[in-house]
C-alpha cells in the first residue's frame, strides 16, 4: 500500500461547522483513512499544540484544509505557518473562500460591533463597559494577551497562495466525500481552481422549470420568507421569494431548496464569476418583471449588501473598494 498522505486541519476565525460536516461523511470517514495520515488537527479535535505545527518540517504536511476566516492575528500567524508546512493548501468552506457571514462585520466599525459584543445586549451584565484588549495585567500579577483584532475580516487566500476553493456553510458531506476521493486519486483541477461539480443550484434543484417543460417567466411579485408559504413544488425564483440558485454553486445538492428556503448563496459563485454579490444584482435585476416590481425589491430589501453579499463580502471588489485599511 503506498504512503498515507499526511492531513492537516485549521479552524482559523470560524465556526467548527466545516469540520462538523467532514465527520458527518460517518463510517465513510472511516475508509478515508486508509488513505489519510491526520498529523494536525486544531484546535477544536486534538490536542495538538501549535508550536507542534511550528516544529514541522517545511512541507511535511500534503494536504491541509483550513476551515474559517482571519478574523484576529492568532489565525493570521496560524495560517501563515500552515501554509509554509503545507504541500497543497485548501480554503474550506465559505468563510476561508470568500470571507463568510462575520465579512459583513466590515460593514460596521470595531467600535459598534464590540459594543454590540459586550456592551449593548440584553443579556450581557458588564456594569464598567470593559472590552477585551490585546494585553491585560490582572490583579497586578498575571500578564494575560489575546489576539489583536484585525482591520477587517480577510480570506485565507488574501493572506497566502491557496491551491484550492470549496464552497459551503458547510460544504455537504456528501460532497466532502468526492472531494476526498478526488484527492486521493490524484484526480484534481488545476491550481487556483474551485473544487466543484459545476453545477449551478438550479441544475439540480427538482423545482427549476424547465425540468418540467415550464419556461422561466419574469419575476411580477417580491416577497420575503416571513411573507408567507412557498409552493414546495414550484420554482421559489417564479414565486417571487429571492433565491441566488442561479449563480452558486450546487455542491449542496439544493439542500435549502429541498426545504423550502432561497439559496443565500453559500456555496460560491458559479465558475467564471469573480464578484458573487455583483453578479447576484445583475441575475436578479435582469428577471424583474418591470419597474414596478423593481421598487417592491428595494423596499423589501433595502440592505442591499448584506442580502448579496451575505457570504462573500470579503471577497467582493465593493469591500475592497470601501473597508479602510483592507489588509489584515
Amino acid at each position: 500500500m503506498a504512503d498515507k498522505i499526511k492531513f492537516g486541519f485549521l479552524l482559523a476565525g470560524g465556526c467548527a461547522g466545516c469540520e462538523t460536516a467532514l465527520v458527518d461523511i460517518s463510517e465513510r470517514l472511516v475508509d478515508a483513512l486508509e488513505h489519510l495520515e491526520v498529523v494536525f488537527w486544531a484546535p477544536t479535535v486534538a490536542d495538538v499544540k501549535y508550536k507542534d505545527l511550528e516544529a514541522m518540517e517545511d512541507g511535511y504536511i500534503d494536504l491541509a484544509f483550513v476551515d474559517g476566516m482571519v478574523r484576529n492575528t492568532e489565525n493570521e500567524h496560524t495560517v501563515k505557518v500552515l501554509r509554509q508546512k503545507s504541500k497543497t493548501l485548501v480554503a474550506f468552506g465559505a468563510c476561508a473562500s470568500l470571507g463568510g457571514i462575520a465579512a459583513m462585520g466590515d460593514m460596521h466599525s470595531k467600535e459598534e460591533l464590540f459594543n454590540q459584543a459586550y456592551k449593548d445586549t440584553f443579556s450581557t451584565d458588564n456594569p464598567e463597559g470593559l472590552l477585551p484588549e490585546p494585553q491585560c495585567l490582572w490583579e497586578g500579577k498575571y500578564d494575560l494577551t489575546l489576539p489583536a483584532f484585525t482591520k477587517r475580516v480577510s480570506t485565507i487566500d488574501q493572506l497566502v497562495d491557496v491551491d484550492y476553493y470549496v464552497g459551503g456553510c458547510p460544504p455537504h458531506h456528501d460532497f466532502i466525500f468526492q472531494l476526498i476521493q478526488a484527492v486521493v486519486s490524484g484526480n484534481l483541477p488545476p491550481k487556483g481552481s474551485w473544487l466543484t461539480s459545476g453545477k449551478a443550484v438550479c441544475d439540480i434543484c427538482k423545482r427549476n422549470p424547465a425540468e418540467h417543460d415550464q419556461q422561466r417567466l419574469p419575476i411580477g411579485d417580491i416577497f420575503r420568507t416571513v411573507d408567507g408559504r412557498p409552493d414546495e413544488d414550484k420554482c421559489l425564483l417564479q414565486q417571487g421569494y429571492i433565491c441566488f440558485g442561479p449563480v452558486t454553486q450546487g455542491d449542496c445538492g439544493a439542500s435549502c431548496l429541498n426545504v423550502n428556503i432561497p439559496c443565500r448563496g453559500c456555496g460560491g459563485p458559479i465558475p467564471g464569476v469573480k464578484d458573487y454579490g455583483a453578479r447576484c444584482v445583475s441575475t436578479i435585476a435582469s428577471s424583474l418583471k418591470d419597474d414596478a416590481t423593481a421598487e417592491k425589491f428595494i423596499q423589501k430589501f433595502n440592505d442591499m449588501a448584506k442580502l448579496c453579499y451575505r457570504y462573500s463580502y470579503s471577497s467582493g471588489i465593493l469591500n475592497q473598494k470601501l473597508t479602510p485599511g483592507n489588509k489584515p
